[in-house]
Order: structure tokens, then C-alpha cells, then sequence
């Protein structure tokens, strides 16, 4: 029983891997412990979503991933 935790742009150079598999269930606390001091503190940015499921969370911090869920970290998308 796993999430896939995906990591993607930056924070993918951050984490030193696109994905990482993790204990199920998963919520806010869980994926805080997860993923390291670094990344953790780049999730208190508002401009980082959070998605699982493939859909976009409102409230990040409501975070209840399940058995098989892919929860995708999205750092801000930069434009010109």
C-alpha cells in the first residue's frame, strides 16, 4: 500500500529523483515528513500546488492520499 509522490520542475532537481513511493495513507503531515526539510520548506510557499488524483487541491493542507494515489508537487510555472 503506496503513494507515488511526484516531483516536478525544481523541485524535482531538489529531491534528486522524479518520484518516490511512500507509505499509505498520506496526508499534509505525512508528505511534510516525506519529502525533507528542503522540499517541505518550499511547500509553505502558496505558490506551490499540490494535486492528487490529478486534481488540483484548494487547500493543500487537506491532503488525504490514498492506496495507489499520485500526489504531483507544483512548483510556480514561470512565463514570458
Amino acid at each position: 500500500m503506496t503513494v507515488t509522490i511526484l516531483f516536478l520542475g525544481p523541485l524535482r532537481d531538489a529531491a534528486g529523483e522524479e518520484s518516490r513511493a511512500v507509505p499509505a495513507p498520506l496526508d499534509w503531515t505525512g508528505l511534510i515528513g516525506a519529502v525533507g526539510t528542503d522540499i517541505a520548506q518550499q511547500l509553505a510557499d502558496d505558490r506551490v500546488n499540490i494535486a492528487c488524483g490529478g486534481r488540483v487541491l484548494a487547500d493543500k493542507t487537506s491532503l488525504q492520499a490514498k492506496d495507489g494515489d499520485e500526489v504531483a508537487l507544483l512548483p510556480p510555472v514561470s512565463g514570458g
